[in-house]
């Protein structure tokens, strides 16, 4: 598994929406200036990353002077899964094409059960994972 900057960026944006949650009842909107200075994060980056996002439907929107994001649901309900897969696809790539995808003849035919695997076991932990989770670990 490659964890790119996007993915990464991706994490801790969603991250810090979701600390800014009073008890992950929503409220308080965090705005997309705020986030990239905090993060260190270039702002142009991280727009794309907050549109994919709220494309998914992890994060709201609120336009206006008063306007930022906000989480579609508590912290404990989305996963580092859901958000990796919003960014990036498949969390699994061989030679830049999905691990399942991937296919093999002759000899090397048992190499695509292991990438499986690997998918498999990245999926188990990233889907097992969540906002909350990680925000108990400070």
């Amino acid at each position: 598994m490659y964890v790119s900057a996007r993915s990464d960026y991706a994490l801790r944006a969603m991250l810090a929406v979701a600390a800014a949650e009073p008890d992950g009842g929503g409220g308080d909107l965090v705005k997309a200036a705020s986030l990239a200075e905090v993060q260190e994060i270039p702002l142009s980056f991280l727009q794309g990353i907050l549109l994919d996002l709220r494309r998914a439907g992890l994060l709201l929107s609120h336009r206006g002077t008063e306007g930022g994001y906000a989480l579609t649901r508590a912290p404990d309900e989305i996963t580092v899964g859901d958000v990796l897969r919003a960014v990036g696809g498949s969390l699994t790539t061989v030679r830049g094409l999905p691990a399942e995808r991937a296919g093999y003849h002759g000899v090397a035919a048992g190499l695509t059960d292991v990438w499986l695997a690997v998918h498999g076991a990245i999926a188990t932990v990233v889907d097992r994972t969540t906002l909350a989770d990680l925000l108990t670990r400070r």
